[in-house]
């Protein structure tokens, strides 16, 4: 028989004390993935200038976003890729360099640029 190892007076401690620092630990762990500015979603999209799109240029300034749809599918429809962005100069279309003057000449013909 092997001899029982006592604590003394501070084996009824143990066991609160563990059961504190689990909760403190936690408590920690909560704080830290609740605070603000840490989300792992995406917030909502910050306008930028229009020329701030990197290489892509502005070929048309819809009126709204039904209207940029109509310019989106017109110059899908003659294999031009595009894109809309919210600018703070409001709603722009953005193509490619090399595919800016025949978007402006597809979008000239349809009267919605």
């Amino acid at each position: 028989m092997s001899p029982v190892t006592s604590w003394g007076s501070f084996s009824y401690a143990f066991g609160p004390v563990v059961a504190l620092v689990v909760v403190a630990a936690l408590a920690l762990v909560l704080r830290w993935a609740s605070r603000r500015g840490g989300s792992v979603v995406a917030g909502p999209p910050r306008p930028g200038r229009p020329e701030a799109y990197g290489m892509l240029v502005p070929v048309a300034s819809p009126t709204g976003p039904a209207h940029a749809g109509r310019v989106e599918r017109r110059l899908a429809a003659a294999g031009i890729s595009c894109t809309v962005a919210h600018t703070t100069a409001g709603l722009r279309v953005l193509v490619w360099p090399g595919q800016a003057e025949v978007a402006r000449r597809v979008l000239a013909g349809d009267g919605d640029g």
